[in-house]
């Protein structure tokens, strides 16, 4: 009892300086410091990451090529050739200028020998011209960068489900903690009149011993619902991080929100929930984004069968100054092209390649609509479990009232002389157990509520 009484006045000592702790600030509180909720805003900053990289086949680019030969005092050759290619992403198109200053006892015949420059282009007319890898892997980071979203939310989604859960069952804990603590001061007080009535003679014995066993039950009881509240503060605090990246233990004055655990979530009707989660849920979305990526590479194994044709032109001129006297006649005859021809005869890689990006798209959209019937039917489960959950508390609530009245009624028969301290336990205890169990059916309520936006993918 000793053990008891000095728990109880820690409690006071507790409650002297009590701050309440809503599910709605603990909640916001994950949300900004939790490492997870971090890491996923960190999966979006890698996917603009990726995105930049994608970017960079479409940057310019300086290449310069020089060589030199001299042997036995001959200047065989020199070549000095920058030459600056600039990607514009049009059709494959790219535009190449650069400047050559070539020289040599035995220059390459096919070099033009002193100070000369070009402008020209590169553009495939067949593989590549739709679609080539630079514009595939920048469509499709565009895409990632999207999903990356889709999973930060699914991310958020889920920390929030089992940060929701904690509370409750916290909040919960402290509830039955603070049940027993009651009817341990409604004990310990009947103790107290029970022996005042033995020592004036209007009680026996027995009934001494049977109201000390009482508090002694609930002494234990308060101790194993005190242990339970230390096993529910620990797993809440596993979601209590500080701006700086650091953890803490939930302060023993923070008690939940009592109010908001005998009151039911604001549900929306099942086919709302259903409807939201066909549009918002990060899961079913992702699935989207993966089939648009999967069409461009679709579209890319294309590229596959047709043939390779890439023309090369350029415009030349002596000197450093590749427009300068650009006219008709000049056009005529200051100017290198060339074409490059490449076709499999039987295209059989590039027919199995684009095949087998159909049958990706065909089996994501297989996945996408077991997902979405999945999702729906954990939708129907736990929003129907919630309604018999509440339709459920109700009834013991009622129950629960019935039992109080006749506890009531008992304990003052007991103090008029009317009744037998047996009865009065009795009654108290049976009082308990139901009160016990309408704090864990809505423990389980308010799991299966949160459950059911979970599965719908709207917590966030």
């Amino acid at each position: 009892m000793k053990q008891a009484l000095l728990m109880l006045g820690m409690v006071m000592v507790v409650q002297l300086h009590a701050q309440l702790f809503t599910p709605e600030s603990f909640i916001q509180q994950v949300k900004q410091f939790h490492p997870i909720a971090k890491q996923a805003a960190i999966q979006v900053e890698k996917a603009k990451a990726d995105l930049q990289s994608a970017r960079g086949g479409f940057d310019p680019s300086f290449n310069f090529d020089a060589s030199n030969k001299t042997f036995d005092g001959k200047n065989y050759y020199y070549y000095n050739n920058p030459e600056l290619k600039i990607p514009t992403g049009l059709g494959g198109l790219d535009i190449k200028t650069g400047l050559e200053s070539n020289g040599g006892k035995y220059l390459n015949p096919e070099v033009s020998s002193g100070q000369t420059s070009y402008l020209g282009i590169e553009m495939p007319l067949g593989k590549g011209l739709l679609m080539d890898k630079r514009r595939a892997t920048l469509q499709q980071a565009k895409i990632f960068q999207s999903q990356s979203r889709q999973d930060q939310l699914k991310m958020l989604n889920d920390l929030l489900f089992n940060a929701y859960n904690a509370y409750w069952q916290w909040a919960g804990a402290y509830q039955i903690f603070g049940i027993y603590q009651k009817y341990y001061q409604i004990s310990t007080d009947r103790l107290r009149l029970v022996r005042i009535a033995y020592n004036n003679g209007d009680r026996a014995v027995m009934d001494t011993v049977e109201a000390m066993t009482q508090v002694l039950n609930y002494e234990a009881q308060l101790t194993d619902a005190r242990q339970k509240i230390n096993t529910t503060s620990l797993e809440l605090s596993n979601y209590l991080w500080l701006e700086n990246d650091s953890a803490y233990q939930l302060p023993a004055q923070f008690f939940p929100d009592t109010i908001q655990f005998v009151m039911s979530v604001n549900e929306q009707n099942l086919k709302e929930l259903i409807s939201r989660s066909s549009i918002q849920n990060p899961s079913l979305k992702a699935y989207t984004f993966k089939l648009e990526a999967l069409d461009v590479e679709r579209k890319l194994k294309f590229q596959s069968m047709l043939p390779m044709v890439n023309v090369k032109a350029n415009l030349l001129n002596a000197g450093y100054n590749v427009v300068k006297g650009i006219d008709g006649n000049f056009l005529q005859n200051n100017y290198k092209w060339g074409i490059d021809v490449k076709l499999p005869l039987f295209l059989r890689e590039g027919r199995g390649d684009y095949n087998k990006s159909k049958l990706k798209i065909q089996e994501t959209n297989l996945e996408f609509n077991a997902k979405k019937w999945e999702t729906e039917n954990k939708i129907r489960n736990y929003y129907n479990e919630a309604n018999l959950l509440q339709a459920q508390i109700k009834s013991v609530q009622s129950a629960y009232n019935g039992y109080l009245t006749l506890f009531k009624a008992e304990n003052l028969k007991f103090y008029n002389g009317e009744s037998s301290l047996f009865l009065v336990n009795s009654r108290e205890t049976k009082l308990i157990e139901v009160a016990e169990k309408l704090v864990s059916l809505r423990v389980k309520y308010f799991k299966a509520a949160y459950a059911a936006e979970w599965a719908a993918g709207l917590l966030k």
